[in-house]
């Protein structure tokens, strides 16, 4: 629609202007080719009309003066005489408008002068009469033959519109390869059939390639779940064992934690390869209830913990996304800001549209701010996980446009701001 909008309309308007300065240069055509025509023509058959007259008379004296329908003719001691108007001009041509518009010549031999009065409106309005005949036929000509190629430019570029019309109407999640399909009605040449069969041949490329993704999507899901689910239920088992010693239990909460980590980045990658709105369901999420659960699942991890934890609500903060996304995208920025943090503050502030985790840990150098956001990035202070949990909020966050921004300092801490440019604050 916008497709057909601008390129029919620029062919019209290209064709339209094309036609306008064809008029344009027509008409000046023909008003210089009139002026041509009053000032050297006339001026010529007047000069050859004054010529002749003077040979005559010095062949045949006491001829009569040249008389026509648009020329007068007076000389001194013949018929009425001269004008007195006309008397004391010079030789030459000489124009006047009053009472009427005439081109009088001025010639004079052997000391006798005549002089030839012609009445220039007359032919002008012959000039005039003679010159729009012809120049209303070229303009007809013009504007049928802009109509015509403006209607076959159109039925060219039909296919052309077809196709972005159909490309509109395409569905990213089902693509449908039917859609492209040349209608029978259009005259299409050969390159935009070639254009039609290529975008054919692409749908069906990205059906078949989303269909394989879906199945790894759902396997992948499937066959990792399950293993970490057993893993977890008999460290479970194990823990509820009394007689472990406090090396064991450790190790075996190491082990639960791990299990934990693995679930939680599979949930993280199953995300990223969902589009952002197939396959979840979006919903108003309450981020300070995200908040809070994310840091009761730190106490339980970390009972012995010497974190002073301090969450600063001005508002309950509501977001419109699925909760799936909500929780990995938080819950990676507090686990992140807890393991780095030995000992200290980690303060919490959600606001109207953003949260702020900030942290009295190491900190980090300015070229490490840069990378962090960069997949399997290790810093010197690296401690446990793998690497890869900044990545995926920042991909979380760019497929929601939520900005995030990063500000550390070493041996000051981090501060990292989320912000939900759509959220509503309650």
């Amino acid at each position: 629609m916008a497709v057909e909008r601008g390129l029919t309309r620029r062919l019209g308007r290209e064709l339209l202007l094309q036609a306008v300065y064809i008029s344009l240069a027509v008409l000046v055509g023909v008003f210089v080719a009139a002026q041509l025509m009053e000032n050297l023509l006339i001026e010529q058959a007047l000069q050859g009309e004054a010529d002749y007259y003077w040979h005559r008379e010095e062949a045949i004296p006491g001829g009569p003066l040249p008389d026509t329908k648009n020329m007068t003719a007076y000389r001194q001691g013949y018929g009425v005489g001269v004008p007195a108007d006309l008397a004391g001009l010079d030789d030459g041509f000489h124009r006047s408008a009053d009472p009427r518009e005439t081109l009088t010549l001025v010639t004079t031999r052997n000391g006798e002068r005549l002089f030839l009065v012609f009445e220039v409106e007359q032919v002008g309005n012959l000039v005039m009469m003679f010159g729009v005949i012809p120049l209303a036929f070229a303009l007809i000509v013009i504007y049928l033959s802009t109509y015509s190629a403006y209607r076959v430019s159109r039925r060219a570029v039909s296919p052309l519109v077809l196709l972005a019309k159909q490309v509109q109407q395409l569905d990213p999640a089902e693509p449908d390869a039917k859609l492209f399909q040349v209608d029978p009605a259009f005259e299409a040449d050969d390159e935009i059939r070639v254009l039609f069969e290529a975008l054919q041949d692409l749908v069906n490329r990205v059906l078949q390639f989303s269909e394989r993704e879906r199945r790894f999507t759902r396997d992948t899901s499937h066959e990792l779940r399950t293993p970490l689910t057993v893993i977890k239920m008999a460290v479970d088992r194990l823990l509820r064992d009394g007689d472990l010693s406090e090396d064991k239990i450790q190790v075996l909460q190491r082990v639960k934690n791990s299990a934990r980590d693995m679930e939680e980045l599979t949930t993280a990658f199953l995300l990223l390869a969902r589009e952002s709105g197939q396959g979840l369901a979006a919903d108003w999420v309450c981020v300070n209830d995200v908040v809070a659960a994310e840091l009761e699942r730190a106490r339980i991890i970390n009972p012995d913990s010497e974190i002073n934890v301090s969450v600063d609500e001005s508002c309950r903060l509501m977001v419109q996304a699925p909760e799936k996304v909500v929780e990995s995208v938080v819950g990676n920025l507090l686990r992140n800001a807890f393991a780095y943090t030995d000992a200290g503050q980690v303060t919490v502030q959600i606001q109207p549209r953003n949260v702020t985790i900030e942290d009295t840990g190491p900190g980090m150098k300015p070229s490490e701010v840069e990378q962090v956001f960069q997949p399997y990035f290790r810093n010197q202070r690296q401690r446990g996980g793998f690497g890869v949990g900044l990545t995926i909020v920042k991909r979380l966050t760019d497929r929601f446009g939520w900005p995030i921004e990063i500000e550390s300092e070493p041996a000051r801490g981090t501060r990292i701001s989320l912000e939900f440019p759509a959220a509503r604050a309650e």
